[in-house]
Order: C-alpha cells, then sequence, then structure tokens
C-alpha cells in the first residue's frame, strides 16, 4: 500500500467514524477498522483503495449466528435478501447451524459526513430488523 492509499483509507475510516460516533460507541481495531454494535448487531467497516480515485467502505453486520439449521429460516432469510436495497447476506452453515451476515461496499470518497452517517444508519437499521425477524422465526403464511 502506497503512502497516497494509506492516507486515503486512514481519511476516510475517520470521517466514517465521526458519522458513527453521533449514533454509537466506536472502537477503532490495531489494524484501523471500525467496530461497533447496534442493538444485539456486531458491525465493522473497513476502507481499501480499489484503484486510483477508487477507495470503497466496507460494512459487515453479523446478523445472527448459531441458528438453528432449518431450510424455512434459510429460505426467510433469502426471500429478506431480494428485498434489501443495502448490503448482500450471507447464509453460512456451519457445525452449529447457520450463521447470518449482511455486507455492504460503497465508493465513498466525496460523501458527507452526516450522508455518511445516513447511509451507515440504513445499513445497521437493516441489519438489526432482519435479526428481530430471523430469531422471531419465519412467518406462518
Amino acid at each position: 500500500m502506497t503512502e497516497q492509499e494509506a492516507l486515503s483509507t486512514a481519511d476516510l475510516l475517520t470521517k466514517a467514524r465521526s458519522a458513527l460516533e453521533t449514533f454509537h460507541d466506536v472502537h477503532v481495531d490495531d489494524d484501523g477498522a471500525l467496530t461497533f454494535r447496534h442493538v444485539d448487531v456486531p458491525c465493522a467497516v473497513q476502507a481499501m483503495q480499489l484503484s486510483e480515485g477508487l477507495t470503497v467502505l466496507s460494512l459487515t453486520c453479523v446478523v445472527a449466528w448459531d441458528l438453528p439449521d432449518d431450510p424455512n429460516l434459510a429460505r426467510s432469510a433469502a426471500e429478506r435478501a431480494g428485498q434489501g436495497l443495502f448490503g448482500t447476506l450471507g447464509v453460512v452453515h456451519t457445525d452449529r447451524g447457520m450463521d447470518v451476515t449482511l455486507r455492504y461496499a460503497f465508493p465513498a470518497d466525496g460523501i458527507s459526513t452526516s450522508a455518511l452517517g445516513t447511509l451507515l444508519m440504513l445499513v445497521v437499521s437493516t441489519a438489526s430488523q432482519l435479526r428481530t425477524e430471523l430469531i422471531s422465526g419465519p412467518k406462518n403464511k
């Protein structure tokens, strides 16, 4: 990573931190990533420069973990993923059940701190809503 790339990603993470601290306690990890919790959903924000002039923020929310490996629950998560505008749902099957994440990456150069805060909160609010839906189980139809 060049010095310019490091400065670009550091500046963007500083802006993201300022935006998030309006709503959450934010921790800065040793590698510069930001971590915080929205309700019961742990989240992490990282920045990377994909090419010159294209720096992106990546937000990952761990929506739920160790859920029962139930096909109806997986189907409910997949249906919900198709409805979302902000983020991509991932379902991982493990020995202990099913884990669900929500990830959203976007170009963030030039976004104001206020707009960045709004965008990040749209994603984490979706993750929290999804967690509530998954924990309560699929709706009977």
